[in-house]
């Protein structure tokens, strides 16, 4: 290839390449070819060379030989060269690049060229790469072309001072008095480079979003005469004058109404004649009510004109474009706790949004259908929302049940069907249900006592349909073995009578302990169940031996230990066993909407003295050998214990000398159910921003070991979903995280998500760890990371 090629040849020769490495070698001998005519002195295809290198950095090859080169064009008197050195000076040159610094002078001189394009040009490459130094330097340039008699200039000068005012914030103070001035203009593309200099200027100083207060007024004036104004084929886009600088107004109103009633008063009108007149038939029509319809809810405008922006949303709900849609429901998602009313007008369109086919708009339309939920529409709601939930992609069904559950809870109209609604959500989701649902469902269950009959039927029934759903079947497993008496009578008012057999029951929990689907867990319920049946039945006793004995050996250690201690107290302590597997009292609950791991203690510390009550009574009528062997069992003291009287009215919130108590040690052959009470781990508040706070506690279990607990909360008005909790720690330090008890944090603190750390530091290296907080709320997505340097308790 002739090193004189022009750039179309070079461009076809590039095309006509057959392989990589062929499109490799054209550039390479091109390269070569202008790198060796940048090195002549007189060279009168400077310009040429130069776009063609430019050609070749647009492909994604080297170019940066051509810098210098691109300095001397510049400073060439020729418009042609200076065109070219300006567009590579933009292309290949940053901030970054000492190169740039080369061309500061030549800029400054350029921009008091008489000729207008070569100030334009200056204008353009200063906008583009000017750095912080560059701009000190040449501010009182630009704010003298802000003052020219040229609107082309103007126009270019206040585009460039938005850069400087980005670049260098104390400059913002230079360029203001000019600003204000350019809102007279006639000129459509100066005043759209004012607007968006104020709008700059505003938002990043105080006082000037003050100073500029007062250009109310004008900017009303400037935006009525846009809507009021017939054709003009200048600045008409689909029959819309000018919609760019419509945007741009209605952006910058907004700014300088929020928090401001006088303001915002000035502007009221003009908002609802924008809102009534504009066409929204078209997509730029629809983009300047959208902007409309921002301004109206973002300052302190007229209850009316906010009803007009929510029904502008309604009708957005109705497009057939998805983009329209899901803007809509966003907006309407950020308002629905204020104006509630007016968007639950619009409730039925958003629930058929559920039928969406972008998953996107689904997600929104959720979102947006849980926050409508309240007390005069829970079943209407609740019934769109279980039947979404039916047939919802996967990975929406944790997010769906997690806020049915919610609902449920906060706007029951029955404990009935608050119990029916949770099942729903288990028969059709139960894999993924965060985990505190099972022991919330059960103390819902263990309230409700007039319901207990029918619960364990319709829970019974349900087991003998579907095994596969894990949280079902613990729940199922559970009231099994609280009620199953109950089941065995068959006289259930709430629903049909069915005939239930002791074979039948115990086929059942056998097929879940048996299941290869069946969790860890759900066999230690299962077998629970089974054992509790015993005090329950008559027929079946052995049966249910050796049910138990069977997984004396099992391979998982906890479901051995259980069964263990179900066989010792089946062979040595068969006199206690009615008393130890009697029903479990009923459990209060501290306030609405905990989760299970977040006041679990203080439940313990109230059930406690209840329980005592319960198992002294039993222990006087035993003879003392029996309690002392009981006590040689698990360890304890050889001496026959004596109740204490003081003991058993013990006051709630008062520790309990389990030492002392029978009771207590005889509670704990089942694994802990009334575990010593121990004094809480401190914690600490180790991140609180925008409504998210994340407090750490630490529990050491050995010289190595380590347990953190992060438990976060949400105070804001808003759902927080997709909650994630990420941890680094230095190389030495091994790291477990468990599963997180959920990823949503409902408003006003409704519930926590509780997340286990387990660290082992072999080393006794100094502890660090870096925990990154990620979480989405109100269709924005938010990213955070906090260094914790100490621990409490270490």
């Amino acid at each position: 290839m002739s090193p004189s090629v022009p750039l179309q040849e070079m461009i076809r020769a590039i095309r006509s390449a057959r392989t990589q490495c062929e499109e490799r070698g054209v550039i390479q001998r091109e390269c070569a070819a202008i790198r060796a005519q940048f090195r002549q002195v007189d060279n009168g295809a400077r310009s040429h060379n130069l776009a063609k290198l430019l050609y070749v950095h647009m492909l994604g090859y080297p170019a940066h030989f051509g810098q210098m080169e691109c300095v001397r064009m510049i400073a060439s008197p020729r418009y042609s060269e200076k065109r070219v050195g300006y567009l590579g000076a933009m292309m290949l040159l940053d901030e970054k690049q000492d190169a740039s610094l080369l061309i500061t002078n030549s800029i400054k001189n350029d921009l008091s060229h008489s000729n207008q394009y070569v100030q334009s040009l200056a204008l353009c490459t200063l906008a583009c790469m000017g750095s912080a130094e560059m701009c000190r330097d040449l501010a009182p340039e630009i704010d003298r072309l802000l003052r020219a008699s040229n609107s082309y200039i103007k126009k270019k000068a206040a585009l460039c001072a938005v850069h400087i005012v980005r670049k260098v914030h104390d400059l913002g103070e230079l360029f203001a008095p000019a600003a204000r001035s350019l809102l007279s203009e006639k000129n459509h593309g100066v005043l759209h480079g004012a607007v968006v200099l104020i709008t700059e200027l505003c938002e990043r100083n105080p006082e000037a979003l003050e100073r500029f207060r007062k250009t109310v007024p004008d900017l009303v004036q400037i935006m009525k005469s846009l809507v009021i104004s017939g054709y003009s084929p200048e600045h008409d886009v689909a029959g819309i004058s000018d919609p760019f600088l419509q945007v741009r107004i209605l952006r910058l109103l907004r700014i300088l109404g929020r928090n401001n009633e006088a303001a915002s008063d000035a502007m009221n009108d003009l908002l609802a004649q924008v809102a009534t007149n504009t066409d929204s038939t078209k997509t730029v029509g629809n983009a300047v009510l959208y902007e409309t319809v921002l301004t109206v809810l973002d300052i302190k405008s007229e209850s009316g004109l906010r009803v007009l922006a929510v029904n502008i949303l309604g009708r957005f709900l109705l497009n057939n474009d998805r983009n329209i849609r899901y803007i809509a429901m966003t907006s309407l998602q950020r308002i629905v706790g204020t104006d509630h009313i007016a968007v639950q007008r619009h409730r039925g369109t958003i629930v058929d949004c559920l039928k969406d086919q972008d998953a996107s708009v689904k997600r929104r339309a959720l979102d947006l259908s849980l926050a409508l939920v309240s007390a005069s529409n829970i079943r209407s709601m609740m019934k769109e929302l279980l039947l979404f939930l039916s047939s919802c992609p996967p990975e929406l069904r944790a997010q769906a049940a997690s806020g049915i559950f919610n609902a449920a809870e906060r706007y029951a109209p029955s404990q009935r069907w608050h119990i029916d609604t949770i099942l729903h959500v288990l028969t059709t989701a139960g894999g993924d249900v965060r985990d505190e649902t099972v022991p919330n469902l059960i103390q819902l269950i263990t309230n409700t006592s007039e319901l207990h009959c029918y619960t364990v039927h319709k829970l019974y029934r349900a087991l003998l349909t579907d095994i596969s759903q894990q949280s079902l079947v613990q729940v199922a497993c559970w009231c099994i073995g609280e009620y199953g008496d109950l089941l065995l009578r068959g006289e259930c008012q709430e629903t049909e009578p069915v005939q239930v057999t002791e074979d039948d029951v115990l086929d059942a929990l056998e097929t879940v302990l048996q299941s290869h689907m069946s969790s860890p867990a759900t066999r230690g319920f299962a077998l629970t169940a089974t054992m509790k049946l015993s005090t329950r039945i008559t027929d079946n006793v052995d049966r249910i031996r050796s049910i138990v004995s069977i997984y004396g050996s099992c391979i998982d250690v906890e479901l051995q230990q259980r069964a263990v201690e179900y066989n010792a107290l089946f062979k040595k302590y068969d006199h206690m066993r009615a008393a130890v597997l009697e029903r479990m009292p009923v459990i209060e609950k501290n306030s609405p909407g905990h989760t299970n791991g977040e006041s679990a203690g203080e439940a313990i510390k109230e059930i406690q003295p209840a329980k005592v009550k319960q198992a002294e009574p039993l222990l006087p009528q035993q003879p003392a050998n029996q309690v002392c062997d009981l006590l040689d069992l698990l360890g304890g003291s050889e001496e026959p214990l004596q109740p204490s009287p003081a003991q058993s009215s013990t006051a709630p919130g008062l520790p309990i000398n389990t030492a002392s108590s029978a009771g207590g040690d005889l509670l704990d052959l089942l694994g802990g159910l009334e575990p010593t009470p121990t004094a809480p781990a401190p914690s600490v508040t180790v991140y609180d921003k925008g409504g998210v706070t994340l407090t750490l506690s630490c529990e050491k279990q050995s010289d190595t070991g380590l347990t953190v607990t992060l438990t976060a909360s949400n105070s804001t008005d808003s759902d927080i979903s997709g909650f994630t909790l990420q941890a680094a720690v230095p190389k030495s330090v091994q790291l477990h995280m468990k599963a997180p008890s959920g990823d949503f944090l409902p408003a006003r603190g409704a519930a926590k998500v509780i997340q286990m750390v387990v660290l082992n530091n072999p080393n006794k290296v100094n502890l660090k760890m870096r925990i990154r907080i990620s979480h989405s709320s109100q269709g924005s997505s938010f990213q955070d990371t906090v260094q914790i340097d100490s621990f409490p308790g270490l």
